[in-house]
C-alpha cells in the first residue's frame, strides 16, 4: 500500500487529497451546526472578557478562602492575604506574610497568579524580577 493512502473500515481506500476535503467538509457542517458561536469550555474565557480585581482580603472573604483552600487540597496562608477575584468569583490568594499562594485548580489561575506576586512587589516597594533581570542584560550589553 502506498504511504499517501489510507485504509478505511470496510477495506475502503483513501487518497490523501480526498481525506484533506472531506476533513475540510467536516469542520465547514459543524461551524455551520455551531451557528458562527464560538464553543469554549468552563474557564476558558480570554483575559479580555474577564474582570480581574486584585485587593485585600476582607472578613467577609474568610468562607470563600475556606473553600478556596479546600479546593486547592490547602489551608488558608497565613494573612494578610491578597485576593484575585475573576467576575465577582475568588479565584486565587497570595500570603503577604510568607508568599504562600491558594488557587482554583479548575480555572486557569497562573495569570492571576502572576498578577497576585507582582501587586506584593509592588506593595513592598521592590522591583519586579523581569525589570531587574532586563536591567543587568543592558549592563552586561553595554560593558561588551
Amino acid at each position: 500500500m502506498e504511504p499517501a493512502r489510507l485504509a478505511y473500515r470496510g477495506g475502503m481506500v483513501l487518497h490523501h487529497t480526498l481525506r484533506i476535503e472531506l476533513a475540510k467538509a467536516r469542520a465547514e457542517a459543524l461551524r455551520k451546526h455551531a451557528g458562527g458561536r464560538k464553543q469554549t469550555s468552563p474557564g476558558a474565557e480570554s483575559p479580555a472578557d474577564v474582570a480581574i480585581v486584585i485587593r485585600p482580603s476582607r472578613p467577609a472573604d474568610e468562607p470563600m478562602l475556606e473553600r478556596l483552600a479546600g479546593l486547592d487540597s490547602s489551608t488558608v496562608p497565613a494573612a494578610p492575604l491578597l485576593v484575585a477575584e475573576a467576575d465577582g468569583a475568588l479565584r486565587a490568594a497570595l500570603s503577604l506574610h510568607d508568599g504562600a499562594v491558594i488557587a482554583d485548580p479548575f480555572h486557569r489561575t497562573a495569570p492571576l497568579v502572576a498578577l497576585l506576586v507582582a501587586r506584593s512587589q509592588q506593595l513592598r516597594g521592590e522591583a519586579p524580577v523581569r525589570r531587574r533581570w532586563l536591567s543587568r542584560l543592558r549592563l552586561a550589553i553595554a560593558g561588551t
